[in-house]
């Protein structure tokens, strides 16, 4: 069936107006928040599940392939169309669907903005944990499909942990239920199992999720170092201590510059490097836990640990961490984020080594990252226009993340493997491995309709996955 028809046939369901198909209008849907481009042969809103059931129908009677997107925040490639298929759009399924509070649980459709869940439900005193950095504007869905993280996941996990059910609709156009609202359903587990799975899988039409009672009291501290070493060495005293804050974030000194300037935060200008380290719990244990994290950083050589006086002073600490990507984008016409994880005890060892290939490379390379649970966020300054520079910042891109996993980390945190990873695949998995996550993904997407070339390197088929897996390297390297 050629694309016109299937156009015609998408509008019977969806109606006119629900349908892109024009050139200018697809160019709006060939890239993510990442580096990839791949225009799409359609664009598609739904607004139910029936819609979405009825257009998977008819993408595998057309043999069309179909990529679900939320906001297109992704960094991974994850929700662009690589063969000119059809892109789901699900901007108009934005709706918070119930909210039952004594049960502690929401079910919200999956274009249902991160932070208004938190909004919807923050006055009866709850919220939605999980919070990626671009929060006001990324979908639930979106989340699921990433398995997203953020600041404050560190006490409380990323979204796998937060969410007990889903609706899905299956490769042939079936709707199916898995898990609900109890914690833990029986059967096997599959709804953790279809969370991070890229929309390989299914396509989430609706997501039960937990909701977190807000804390009685919130301390926002900002520890101040010389140097990026003194930080990073506190991240593993703070761990070696017991001590969990519910947020630990790093940036260092070239970052935390650029955003001052952009967002005035309040972080020193001179310093080598800051953490923004976040508490909470009773009224009455916030002094405690406040002493115990300015005595290791003091330990660590911190030369200040500051602690927001009020809500104002909490909220810009925060605005400089979650606007610092827009900041970046005022000094670099492009730049992009990696998202490798390693050992607590190995953040060291590895901003060092990301500093000598920058230097190698000759690439300016900003760090702001998840501290508390290893996830690095390097974000690689360049000129996409620049075909030999764009060539370098790939392969330093490489080497940083063949480093994460030498040292015991992996590719990925929270942005997903999408296109931009999937052929590194093999540097955490061996060639049986990935052939038995093939073989669930044929055992739910037969014929590759939902979202193919995608996670799995594309050689797999043809037995050409190169293993290079190592052993983790010792501390010291």
């Amino acid at each position: 069936m050629r694309l016109s028809d299937v156009a015609k046939q998408l509008r019977k369901i969806v109606g006119r107006d629900a349908v892109l198909d024009r050139a200018e209008d697809l160019m709006l849907y060939e890239y993510d928040a990442g580096v990839a481009r791949s225009t799409p042969g359609l664009v598609v809103f739904p607004q139910t599940t029936e819609h979405v059931s009825r257009i998977v129908k008819l993408a595998a009677e057309a043999q069309v392939s179909i990529v679900p997107r939320g906001a297109g925040t992704g960094l991974s490639g994850g929700s662009i169309s690589r063969d000119r298929g059809m892109v789901l759009v699900f901007s108009r399924m934005n709706k918070i669907l119930e909210l039952d509070l004594p049960s502690l649980r929401a079910v919200v459709q999956p274009g249902v903005v991160n932070l208004d869940l938190s909004a919807a439900v923050n006055r009866e005193g709850y919220y939605f944990a999980p919070d990626p950095a671009s929060q006001r504007s990324c979908t639930i869905g979106g989340n699921v499909a990433e398995n997203s993280g953020g600041p404050h996941t560190l006490a409380y996990g990323v979204t796998v942990n937060h969410v007990t059910g889903l609706e899905i609709v299956l490769s042939d156009g079936r709707i199916a239920n898995v898990g609900g609202k109890a914690l833990d359903p029986a059967g096997y587990d599959l709804t953790g199992f279809l969370v991070g799975s890229e929309g390989t899988l299914g396509i989430v039409t609706a997501i039960t999720v937990k909701l977190t009672r807000v804390s009685e009291a919130v301390s926002t501290m900002l520890g101040i170092f010389d140097t990026v070493d003194d930080a990073a060495n506190t991240v593993v005293a703070l761990t070696a201590a017991g001590i969990t804050p519910t947020a630990l974030e790093m940036l260092d000194g070239w970052t935390l510059r650029t955003v001052e300037e952009a967002t005035h935060a309040g972080y020193p200008l001179d310093s080598g490097a800051v953490l923004l380290i976040e508490v909470e719990g009773l009224r009455e244990s916030i002094p405690e836990q406040e002493e115990a994290v300015r005595q290791v950083c003091k330990k660590q050589k911190a030369r200040e640990v500051r602690v927001a006086k009020n809500e104002k002073e909490r909220a810009l600490l925060w605005a400089g961490r979650k606007n610092a990507f827009a900041a970046i984008g005022r000094i670099s016409p492009s730049y992009y984020t990696q998202d490798g994880v390693v050992p607590r005890t190995m953040i060291p060892a590895t901003l060092r080594h990301i500093d000598q290939l920058g230097k190698k490379y000759g690439i300016q390379v900003g760090n702001i990252f998840h501290a508390g649970d290893g996830n690095l966020h390097p974000i690689i300054l360049y000129d996409l226009r620049d075909q030999e520079q764009t060539d370098r910042v790939h392969q330093l891109c490489h080497e940083i993340l063949e480093w994460c996993v030498k040292v015991g980390g992996s590719i990925t945190g929270e942005h997903g493997v999408g296109l931009e990873k999937q052929n590194m695949m093999g540097l955490m998995f061996t060639q049986e491995e990935l052939e038995v996550m093939e073989r669930l993904r044929v055992a739910l997407n037969p014929s590759s309709v939902l979202n193919p070339q995608k996670i799995l390197p594309t050689t797999l088929g043809c037995g050409e996955v190169r293993i290079a897996r190592s052993k983790p390297a010792e501390a010291h390297a």
